[in-house]
């Protein structure tokens, strides 16, 4: 069993969602790949008790930190609980069918090349549609990406397997051996744009990021942080400028900075007043603040 189906460890993070962390663990009970371990982080909950994952699926490994460490603090303390050869990262507010996890990790197994692959994903509230097959490039002016598919109908024009360019966050599995290699995700980031750095960094050595939609998953999409608030403002404002800053070549910062400097952020801020969206203003400008007051600190 181990030759042929190498243990899976499936990493998720807990944060006041215990209901909906039970309803993907559900899930993950039908799977059909034989042999997984499944490590649960609650990121020090204070309106939650994760004690009731622990009840209701006591095989589940389920980690209480002290602190909130964020999506990558909280997925590298499972990492370093981990066993497995494979590590999954798999967002609480996610149902899985029985089979993905056997496309992706035949798809590392066949190439030892590909250090990051991600399945399709698609929206809970409309199985029909896509949310994420595969990433177009960063773009070096305005600091952002583009999910393939995005809102198309899963109608079979997005099922090639093939490279891509970045990864999805809500579900991405990684050889153990190259964590080991490259590193765990960067905790500087806290939320967003840590799984593009993390791409990044397998990509410099020398791996390929991959897409492979024989897998897939429904999305509920941002029920921590919420699909519109001022904490998830300021966390992409904050770490879009702070993952130019790790990844960008000097000209290609340069030119990224001027057009954030002289567009991005007068528009953001004009259309936030204009919408009389206040708290929203203040977290993009303590966003913008955090990343001239912290020259020096990218990681």
């Amino acid at each position: 069993m181990t030759e042929n189906f190498p243990l899976v460890s499936i990493i998720t993070i807990n944060y006041n969602e215990s209901e909906v962390t039970l309803e993907m663990l559900e899930s993950l009970k039908r799977l059909t790949y034989p042999n997984v371990e499944v490590i649960v982080v609650d990121n020090a909950s204070p309106n939650d008790n994760p004690d009731v994952i622990k009840e209701q699926y006591p095989e589940v490994c389920l980690l209480k930190s002290k602190e909130n460490l964020g999506f990558a603090g909280g997925n590298n303390l499972g990492v370093k609980q981990s066993k497995g050869e494979y590590l999954l990262f798999i967002n609480n507010d996610t149902i899985v069918p029985e089979g993905f996890i056997e496309p992706l990790a035949k798809t590392l197994q066949e190439d030892e090349t590909i250090g990051m692959v991600s399945p399709k994903i698609k929206f809970h509230w409309n199985p029909e549609l896509i949310q994420y097959a595969g990433y177009t490039p960063m773009n070096h002016w305005t600091i952002r990406n583009s999910s393939i598919g995005y809102h198309q109908k899963d109608d079979g024009r997005f099922d090639i397997a093939g490279e891509t360019e970045s990864i999805h966050g809500a579900a991405m599995m990684v050889p153990k051996r190259v964590v080991d290699k490259v590193g765990m995700m960067t905790e500087i980031y806290f939320l967003y744009y840590e799984e593009h750095d993390w791409a990044e960094m397998i990509k410099r050595a020398g791996y390929k990021i991959y897409y492979q939609p024989k897998s897939y998953i429904l999305h509920k999409e941002s029920i921590s942080t919420g699909k519109f608030s001022p904490l998830k403002t300021y966390y992409i404002s904050r770490n879009r400028i702070l993952f130019a800053r790790r990844n960008f070549k000097p000209l290609q910062l340069g030119i990224s900075l001027l057009f954030q400097c002289f567009v991005s952020i007068p528009k953001n801020s004009l259309q936030f007043l204009v919408k009389k969206e206040v708290k929203h203003f203040k977290a993009f400008w303590r966003a913008i603040s955090w990343n001239l007051t912290n020259r020096a600190e990218i990681g």
